[in-house]
């Protein structure tokens, strides 16, 4: 969600915020601007929609070496311009990004108000850009400590004032940022996509930190007025390649590049000759690893059905009692949580707000808790202290589909790593572990001869009206990504349902024609899905399969075949859920979806 970029060095501020908003986009956003302090004022542009209208709207004239800008995800107030960010204070002096939902502007409005500030939008941001004003003397930095003491909720704040040309104060709270270290100049992002161009020295803010920034550098200290040091970290290579090549889409650029994403999640992990895998960032011994009692995996969306796979590796290989749990449930529900249990919290971004507020309640229950993230340095990875990178690069589309298949082949790591310590003998281990790293290899292969029967299925799911999605098992958390997947980029009403489940009430839905798509792929429940592909067919439904390639009986019972590489069942979804995602992509397509940048949606969800 929201991006906040800032600058202040000796070239033109603009070029470098923009450049740096544009990076940003991937988050999901409604509006942009910008604010550069030229001469002795402070210059503010915004513009609803795109980056590309901010940057038509900036003149290319436009002066000053220190600003900050914003991409706005609306959370309060419309998508308008007087709403969209950086605010600034009644004097046109104090101008503020913020990224994060402020609880009790409500009472902080009216009391300003009663002082005589007129506000100038609807937001609960600009409150805090009004205190602000209202706490400075001359000293920056103190006011916007004193300012921040007065707020409940979440901030990724960015401030600067006319009389302090050449400073950016920042601080964060539950919102990340990051600053980035240049020559004879200084970045600050809320993500360090937006830093990769210029820098790959950074230091990322914690919660409650606070920081003056100048072209020299940082000074941070702690809101209470501690001082503290912050360790520059370096970005991975990984991190700068962030164009779209040769495709036309950031998201079927991030499908193909499931073979070398899924290689570098497994490479140097899974050891076939000892029967087993490493993973060290995890920290547990293999007497820790004995003593698990439970396993929760916890997740939103994508990561969700990502840890639903996991929890049936756990259970199913490594014989862990283990279930998935959507983390915005789990955190408020008082959870029992015993010394025994493991959670491992999966987030792309690292930045989840909802699974870092579950894991932080794990913690205060005296819980052991571990990450499951992409993105190196981010909150989940620094608050957790350990587990496992999936190492699957930048994804910019919002739509999640290369890092949900590194998250699986992560958990399965994860779960064939414990299985060898508890239950399973070399021989096995090895087995399941070759099988794992010759996965790459085949879903590049089935990426490279796409099925033409694919076009029927993108017919079928964008001429109905509602599109029904069945599986069984680890299939059911497939069948759940699939759905997803059709509402985010193509808009498609739909809903995933546990094959045995249709009789239970859904099939009441299916009338002639309805588009059902089944993942079938050939393990011990695949007698039973056939039986359900017979009562939708019944109905007059229309079937679509993603089933096992040579499975004959599959292909005839359905109306359009799509099969996939045979593989052991908890290696299914790792080729399964191909399809699935290429399917949502062309549908996006064929209906004239924002394919990269679906409507409403943030890439990162950093509120609750």
């Amino acid at each position: 969600m929201c991006g906040i970029v800032g600058y202040v060095g000796e070239r033109r501020a603009a070029p470098v915020i923009l450049d740096g908003l544009r990076r940003l986009e991937y988050r999901g956003y409604d509006s942009a601007g910008l604010a550069v302090l030229a001469a002795d004022q402070v210059q503010t542009i915004r513009r609803v929609g795109h980056v590309a209208a901010l940057a038509a709207a900036v003149p290319g004239d436009l002066a000053g070496t220190t600003a900050i800008g914003h991409t706005r995800w609306a959370t309060h107030g419309g998508v308008t311009e007087s709403n969209a960010h950086p605010h600034l204070d009644s004097t046109n002096r104090i101008a503020l990004a913020h990224n994060g939902i402020i609880e009790n502007h409500t009472g902080l409005r009216a009391r300003l108000e009663e002082e005589g500030v007129t506000f100038r939008s609807d937001t609960d941001t600009e409150v805090l850009v009004h205190l602000v004003r209202k706490f400075y003397d001359g000293d920056p930095e103190a006011a916007v400590r004193h300012a921040l003491g007065l707020i409940q909720g979440t901030y990724g704040v960015a401030v600067i004032f006319w009389d302090h040309p050449g400073v950016i104060i920042a601080a964060r709270n539950g919102s990340p940022l990051v600053v980035g270290k240049g020559n004879g100049e200084t970045f600050l992002a809320s993500d360090p996509h937006a830093l990769s161009a210029h820098t790959r020295e950074v230091v990322y803010l914690e919660d409650r930190d606070i920081a003056r920034i100048d072209a020299r550098g940082w000074s941070i200290s702690r809101m209470d007025g501690g001082g503290v040091s912050r360790v520059v970290e370096v970005l991975g290579e990984e991190w700068e390649d962030e164009g779209r090549g040769d495709y036309s889409h950031h998201m079927l650029k991030e499908i193909h590049e499931q073979p070398e994403s899924l290689a570098r999640c497994l490479r140097g992990r899974v050891v076939p000759d000892q029967g087993g895998a490493r993973l060290g960032g995890l920290d547990l011994t293999p007497r820790d690893i004995a003593g698990i009692r439970h396993i929760t995996v916890l997740g939103c969306g994508t990561s969700f059905h990502a840890g639903l796979v996991g929890a049936a590796a756990m259970e199913g290989l490594a014989r862990i009692p283990a279930s998935a749990e959507i983390a915005s449930e789990f955190r408020y529900r008082n959870p029992v949580i015993g010394p025994d249990d493991l959670f491992l919290a999966v987030s792309q971004s690292g930045e989840t707000a909802d699974t870092l507020g579950a894991v932080k309640e794990v913690q205060v229950k005296g819980g052991k808790v571990l990450g499951v993230v992409n993105v190196v340095g981010s909150s989940i990875a620094r608050v957790c202290g350990h587990g496992v990178y999936v190492h699957s690069g930048p994804e910019i589309a919002v739509a999640s589909t290369k890092a949900f298949t590194s998250q699986v082949a992560a958990l399965l790591v994860a779960s064939l790593s414990f299985a060898r310590t508890r239950v399973l003998g070399p021989h096995e281990g090895k087995v399941f572990g070759e099988e794992l790293l010759a996965v790459p290899e085949r879903v590049g292969e089935w990426l490279a001869s796409e099925p033409s029967s694919l076009h029927d299925a993108v017919e079928l799911c964008t001429k109905g009206k509602f599109v029904f999605f069945l599986g069984r098992g680890v299939s059911h958390a497939v069948a759940l990504e699939g759905a997803l997947k059709l509402k985010e980029v193509a808009y498609v009403p739909c809903m995933a349902y546990p094959a045995a489940e249709m009789k239970h009430g859904p099939i009441a839905l299916i009338d002639r024609n309805t588009p059902v798509i089944v993942v079938i792929p050939d393990d011990v429940m695949r007698d039973k899905t056939l039986s359900t592909i017979q009562e939708v067919r019944a109905r007059g439904a229309r079937v679509i399969a993603i089933h096992t390639a040579g499975d004959s009986a599959c292909a005839k019972l359905a109306d359009v075949s799509i099969p996939v590489p045979r593989a052991s069942p908890l290696i299914t979804p790792l080729l399964s859920v191909l399809p699935l995602q290429l399917l949502a992509y062309r549908a996006g397509l064929a209906l004239g979806r924002d394919i990269d940048r679906p409507r409403n949606l943030a890439k990162s969800v950093t509120v609750e």
